[in-house]
């Protein structure tokens, strides 16, 4: 290293490059915004991979199944081992599709007068259990209620005796200063 001027200015230069660049880095690295930004970035690329997973079997099962269609007993079990191959590297993704296809069925058919007859048979049987439900509570509320007018009477009551007790106190403390002051007084007046 040199010790002439230039050389010096040149380093410091060069050094403050290297630290304004070092510090931008950083404020992008911890902007909210900045980090908002490629964290939704990286969910957008997980996301597009499962579907492109997920399409990818469902366009490989629709191909395998075409080509079923051509030759009806090779194709069969082509796409039947086609599918089970795909199913095999994303089974949670196969079974979100069909339980939401399940539930798209389902929700598409009425109910039937089966399903209606039953729910009205449930709703009959718990019938009893709701009445005797309220009953229950009705009585625990009456069963309460005498406590709760005992303990207010006996609050009522501890209070009543408080606040006699606490007058006789003050009357006697009242009786108490008027003897000291006349005693106070005569001995006022007797000197």
């Amino acid at each position: 290293m040199t010790d002439s001027p230039e050389a010096i200015r040149a380093d410091i230069e060069r050094k403050r490059r290297e630290l304004s660049q070092d510090t931008d880095a950083l404020v992008d690295k911890v902007t909210p915004s900045k980090i908002a930004h490629r964290q939704t970035d990286k969910i957008k690329g997980a996301l597009g991979s499962v579907r492109d997973r997920v399409m990818g079997a469902a366009d490989d099962a629709g191909s395998s199944l075409h080509d079923a269609g051509s030759s009806v007993a090779g194709g069969v079990s082509g796409a039947a081992h086609k599918v089970g191959a795909k199913a095999e590297g994303n089974p949670l993704a196969v079974g979100l599709m069909a339980f939401a296809g399940g539930l798209l069925v389902a929700s598409l058919i009425p109910a039937s007068s089966k399903e209606k007859g039953i729910a009205a048979d449930v709703k009959e049987q718990a019938q009893p259990l709701v009445e005797e439900a309220k009953s229950v509570a009705q009585q625990v509320g009456s069963d309460l209620k005498e406590p709760v007018q005992d303990a207010a009477a006996a609050v009522k009551e501890t209070a009543s005796e408080a606040v006699s007790h606490v007058k006789s106190d003050a009357q006697d403390g009242v009786g108490t200063v008027t003897d000291r002051a006349q005693e106070a007084r005569d001995n006022v007046s007797g000197s």
